[in-house]
């Protein structure tokens, strides 16, 4: 092989694996399945992404997982798994919105919804559930009775935005934290993908 021809055939190896990268930037790619189903997560600083990532492991990998700020184009999934991160009684609104605009695609295709907050880092109880899943997320999403989990949260100072941290660090005694469960996570996976295969 001449060497102009060798550099020129790198050059566009290294070109079209830049363009499939940026194409496909923050996409998880599950394991292969005949069920489409997608996990599709908002976030504030990285928590319900990890969240999200463990329901998936916990379905043995076959739930593709997306941020909603990819906008990701749902009409292909059967099974959806919705939630994110609360901060003020809320999810960020992206996920809102993302909702808002695809509520044809969404309706009667939620299997499970999910929250992650911080909770003052005391136990889950049945108001958390009232608040932010019954009252909520599950009206958002049209969801009706579906499996449901609120996760407890992280906080990680460099992963907030500089005012919010700040204020933060003002509650007495609040430090940085890791209350979220990868076994946790896996667990509601697996009841999901239990729930599906038993409608299937």
């Amino acid at each position: 092989m001449k060497k102009r021809e060798f550099i020129k055939k790198g050059f566009l190896g290294i070109g079209s694996f830049f363009l499939a990268g940026k194409a496909k930037g923050l996409e998880y790619y599950p394991m292969p399945s005949d069920k489409r189903i997608a996990v599709i997560y908002a976030t504030w600083c990285g928590t319900s992404r990890d969240a999200a990532l463990w329901i998936s492991e916990g379905m043995d990998g076959i739930a593709n997982v997306f941020d909603v700020r990819e906008d990701p184009d749902i009409s292909g999934y059967d099974h959806l798994i919705m939630g994110g991160s609360i901060r003020q009684n809320k999810v960020p609104g992206q996920l809102e919105n993302f909702l808002e605009k695809n509520r044809a695609a969404v309706s009667g295709k939620v299997r499970g919804l999910f929250a992650v907050c911080g909770n003052m880092r005391q136990p889950v109880g049945n108001e958390q559930y009232r608040t932010f899943i019954q009252d909520y997320l599950a009206p958002l999403s049209g969801a009706g009775q579906v499996p449901s989990r609120i996760f407890l949260g992280r906080i990680t100072w460099g992963l907030m935005e500089p005012e919010v941290c700040e204020m933060m660090k003002k509650i007495p005694g609040m430090e940085e934290y890791d209350n979220l469960k990868r076994p946790e996570c896996m667990a509601f996976g697996r009841e999901i993908l239990d729930a599906i295969n038993k409608v299937n």
